[in-house]
């Protein structure tokens, strides 16, 4: 019996433990995003589905409809007056697309006119790009741990639910969502692109592609370090004389047609 009785005051003891450690946060969803089926034997079948980092879920199950009334939750449904509360312990996981989403979620409550109904049978299921192994393994470590925390509607959590409830995630936010993550990928891509463009620029300012062909222009040439010049003929250089040239001069010197005075002044002139 002793033993018995430590057996619970251990499990209590544990239970005290994690209920202390674990602080579950709340997220709240329009009503707008639920799909609400006829009641049947008064429950409600429903879903709410959400695709939109950090968000990747199904949240499926049954409310009872108030007071038996079939309609009164359709009429909530359409006036505004329903809306959901996640409850989850904040664990990320990232997805495929390379975003993080919390797949921490442990337990789900429809508000009717700021009221909590009762919901049973209730459901969780990742959504790709959030839906692999590991993502499941928080999940159900997640569901298991918030079954140790019990009732969260109410108490001490009361006042983080009416924060998360004062600004329900709708449509409209979610739409914004994706449209400010298709923007912020659409800049990537274009200072990417812009950058390439400038660096192409750069190379080609620097290192000009070489061509076979000379370049020329309207008064200009282009000469080996590619710097123009204007088309000025230059005097050749005067090119040193060669032996036979000298010795052709020397017999010009002997050309019969001279005197003997101009021949001996002309061997003069080329000693």
């Amino acid at each position: 019996m002793k033993k018995l009785i430590a057996f619970f005051l251990l499990a209590f003891a544990v239970i005290c433990s994690a209920q202390s450690s674990i602080k579950p946060e709340f997220q709240a969803f329009s009503g707008a995003l639920l799909k609400l089926k006829k009641a049947d034997k008064g429950f409600h079948k429903f879903q709410m589905k959400v695709d939109v980092a950090p968000w990747a879920f199904v949240a499926s199950g049954e409310v009872q409809a108030p007071g038996g009334d079939g309609d009164v939750l359709i009429t909530a449904l359409f006036d505004g007056e329903l809306y959901g509360v996640l409850a989850y312990i904040p664990s990320t996981a990232a997805g495929s697309d390379g975003e993080e989403y919390q797949v921490g979620f442990f337990d789900m409550m429809l508000y009717f006119e700021e009221e909590p109904t009762r919901i049973r049978n209730l459901k969780f299921k990742l959504l790709p790009p959030a839906d692999d192994e590991w993502a499941k393994g928080i999940l159900k470590d997640a569901l298991e741990s918030g079954s140790l925390v019990g009732n969260v509607w109410g108490g001490k959590y009361e006042k983080a639910i009416t924060k998360a409830s004062a600004d329900p995630m709708d449509k409209k936010k979610l739409e914004a969502l994706q449209k400010k993550k298709k923007h912020k990928l659409s800049d990537d891509d274009g200072t990417i692109s812009k950058r390439g463009r400038r660096v192409e620029a750069d190379e080609e300012e620097v290192a000009p592609k070489k061509s076979g062909k000379k370049l020329s222009g309207d008064d200009g040439t282009i000469n080996k370090r590619g710097r123009r010049v204007d088309e000025v003929e230059e005097p050749a250089p005067k090119k040193k004389s060669s032996k036979t040239e000298k010795k052709a001069k020397k017999q010009d010197c002997d050309d019969p047609s001279l005197s003997v005075k101009e021949r001996r002044q002309c061997k003069m002139k080329q000693k």
